[in-house]
């Protein structure tokens, strides 16, 4: 009767784990990847959520240390030595999963795993480097397990695929010089496109009876062998060659590969703990160079390469991050969970992606046994440091600005509806 009790307190836990600490993490991190609806014990469920991020960042201590007006902009300390660079954004999820014959489960779902957006504006001395930068995925998974007993529970090997698409822009100010002479803002923009699959390989094992789990998932690149866009420089007409006009581009990069572990048990009756470590192949993405279409087959576009015309440097490290915490049942209705997470930074001495600390509370409302509201918050500190030069196979990144800033505020809301059926 006591094992019964026990199973029973903690079910519906084990979804809610997955809520209890949205986190601000490194590198280009919004949703990641995320499975955990595989596991839901209802034959067919539907899902459905967002999550609302609002990190604080705030540079200062800005200097213009490239005042060049033909390659850094013009002489920018003028500006105001301080800015808000980050912006908030919202995370969705849509998920369908179904059981079969009591041994497959499969997923579909969409999600948004990675994303970036700065917005320091034009008006500080860093605009040189940086005016605006947004990158957006989308994310169409398909992912299905078999299951078997094995020893006191089920052994489950898990399988899948995704179709993801990337976008974005940035925005820089390339020359002062135009403004002076009334021929244009200065301001130039690349923007970039394309697509890839990637897959997913895992195994799982449960004991049903104590709500215990432990898996472990591969998450594997995606190749974007064919990123296009444009670099539009119709504002800065004193550019050489490119100057006054839009010209197509090409790239490449990779959205990094994962391996996550998650651990979780009941531990008494109504309880249950649970874990987790992700390692993310951020440092996949250094520098991203772009060359003009007509140069494509001439020559490699390589980072300070001949023929390129910009790139994206974002230069990091590998990220890691580990959150661990404890759930609760209340009651036939209501549960809840506490969790704290640590993200690794994925700056180098460039950029301000430095660790963070996340603290989250999410709870679970479950008013009849085909609907679970679940609504969680989470507040965080982004720790402090610094931005400036950085030397990386032989090139020279970040001697256009350098700023420092300190230990900033990041805070989330989320919330999801699952009809289970």
């Amino acid at each position: 009767m006591a094992s019964r009790r026990f199973s029973k307190g903690v079910t519906s836990l084990v979804l809610l784990s997955s809520l209890a600490s949205p986190a601000f993490a490194g590198g280009l991190e919004r949703g990641g990847y995320n499975i955990d609806q595989l596991f839901d014990t209802s034959p067919f469920s539907f899902q459905s959520g967002v999550t609302y991020v609002t990190p604080q960042r705030r540079l200062k201590d800005v200097r213009d240390t490239n005042t060049s007006v033909l390659t850094g902009g013009g002489n920018l300390n003028t500006r105001p030595n301080s800015a808000d660079d980050t912006s908030n954004y919202t995370i969705p999820y849509i998920g369908f999963k179904a059981g079969f014959a009591d041994a497959v489960d499969c997923l579909v779902d969409y999600s948004v795993p990675f994303g970036g957006h700065t917005d320091p504006g034009s008006n500080w001395a860093g605009a040189n480097n940086n005016i605006e930068t947004e990158i957006k995925t989308r994310n169409y998974g398909g992912t299905c397990s078999y299951r078997f007993d094995m020893g006191p529970g089920q052994l489950r090997f898990i399988g899948g695929a995704f179709y993801q698409e990337v976008e974005g822009f940035k925005e820089r100010l390339v020359s002062t010089l135009p403004v002076l002479l009334g021929t244009g803002t200065g301001v130039g923009r690349l923007d970039l496109e394309d697509s890839g699959w990637g897959w997913r390989a895992g195994v799982a094992y449960e004991i049903p009876e104590y709500a215990m789990r432990a898996s472990l998932v591969y998450n594997s690149r995606v190749k974007y062998d064919n990123l296009t866009g444009t670099v539009d420089l119709r504002q800065v007409p004193i550019v050489p060659i490119y100057g006054g006009k839009i010209t197509n581009v090409f790239g490449s990069a990779e959205a990094p590969d994962s391996l996550e572990m998650k651990l979780q048990s009941g531990i008494a009756p109504d309880w249950l703990a649970f874990g987790s470590v992700k390692w993310t192949n951020w440092s996949v993405l250094q520098s991203v160079p772009f060359c003009p279409t007509s140069t494509k087959g001439v020559a490699a576009c390589t980072a300070g390469g001949a023929t390129e015309l910009t790139s994206l440097d974002l230069l990091y490290r590998d990220g890691w991050t580990i959150s661990g915490g404890v759930g609760h049942k209340f009651n036939d209705q209501w549960a809840g969970a506490v969790s704290v997470t640590w993200d690794r930074g994925t700056s180098q001495g460039y950029g301000a992606q430095t660790d963070s600390w996340t603290l989250g509370l999410g709870a679970a409302y479950t008013p009849t046994e085909h609907i679970e509201w679940r609504f969680a918050g989470a507040v965080g500190v982004l720790t402090s440091g610094s931005s400036g030069t950085f030397e990386y196979n032989g090139q020279t990144y970040g001697d256009d600005v350098s700023y420092s800033f300190g230990n900033d505020l990041v805070a989330a809301l989320s919330t999801s509806l699952k009809i289970k059926f």
